[in-house]
């Protein structure tokens, strides 16, 4: 009585289905035919016949709360996805939130890391310090030492330590790109997880700035948040903006950069990403800009799917396409 039951129950859900599919419907099979638990087996191996792969997929595993530095005894953390299938080596991505280096949580990333798991990546979204008590470099320390936890620990999530990108917004995408044009640059490590390498094999900045000493002026906020990073204005402290900017320490090694900003953004210049991408290419660096016409300082809607898109098409080209 209860496979019957069952049956009945599901068949309703199957018959929709599978007749807009074009498919035989098992539950029209007589009752002869195996029974009532063999026609539901066979039901639904008929449903899961054409079900997208990434329904039937195991779901990501995910691992909040795991300390991966403490400077400053600031006991930092981060959330881990990963694929509940595989052995890999997978590539694999540190995401590094925004908040003006002064507030923002790893938790916004969160979504992001699922699906990068989903897609066969080990993604993790980090915290780090924060200014005014923080000032640079130590949001840059902590980011490189998120790196190298991650190949510190390469064998137990079976990540390829040669392949791990970084990913951030905003304050994150400053940082994303200068974790990845200071790649042999030891002078930002910090004493955190010694002995790996900081080195990333590309990044991607959602509008980020790379050029401090021309924000003022052309950001709503840049005069309230960089003294606070930096230690001064432009005028106090010209040579820490300059340090701190991603632009000035591009060379010809620096790793695949993309670079993703809207022409409104009113928080960090679109002219932002028009330098970094030209300065890039002047060294041959391999850098792609994706401009959203119109786009504000955070992406939503649409304007997140396709963001999301250029990205996941930038990271397996770069990770995942044969040779």
């Amino acid at each position: 009585m209860y496979y019957d039951l069952a049956v009945a129950c599901h068949c309703e859900v199957f018959a929709a289905a599978t007749r807009q599919h074009g498919l035989k419907n098992p539950c029209q099979e007589k009752p002869g035919k195996g029974g009532p638990l063999l026609r539901l087996v066979a039901a639904l191996s008929a449903i899961t016949a054409f079900l997208p792969a990434s329904l039937l997929a195991a779901d990501p595993m995910f691992e909040p709360g795991i300390e991966y530095a403490n400077p400053d005894n600031q006991h930092l953390q981060l959330n881990l996805a990963r694929p509940a299938e595989g052995e890999g080596p997978f590539p694999a991505v540190v995401c590094i939130h925004g908040g003006g280096f002064r507030a923002g949580k790893r938790e916004g990333w969160d979504g992001m890391c699922r699906q990068l798991a989903a897609r066969g990546y080990v993604a993790l979204t980090i915290s780090y310090r924060l200014a005014p008590k923080h000032q640079f470099p130590a949001a840059v320390e902590d980011c490189k030492s998120a790196v190298r936890w991650m190949r510190k620990n390469s064998p137990k999530y079976h990540v390829d330590p040669a392949r791990i990108a970084v990913l951030g917004d905003s304050a994150g995408g400053h940082l994303t790109q200068f974790l990845a044009v200071t790649n042999n640059v030891h002078d930002f490590d910090g004493d955190q997880n010694p002995g790996q390498s900081s080195a990333v094999q590309c990044a991607v900045s959602f509008y980020g700035p790379c050029d401090f000493t021309r924000s003022y002026g052309k950001s709503v906020d840049a005069a309230e948040v960089l003294p606070l990073f930096l230690g001064g204005n432009l005028q106090e402290q010209r040579r820490r903006h300059i340090l701190a900017s991603p632009l000035y320490w591009v060379t010809p090694d620096s790793p695949p950069i993309l670079l993703l900003h809207g022409t409104n953004d009113k928080y960090v210049n679109y002219e932002q990403a028009i330098l970094m991408r030209d300065r890039l290419k002047a060294a041959e660096v391999d850098v792609e800009l994706q401009t959203l016409e119109g786009a504000g300082h955070g992406f939503k809607g649409e304007e997140q799917k396709r963001a999301y898109a250029a990205t996941f098409d930038f990271l397996d080209r770069h990770f995942k396409a044969k040779p």
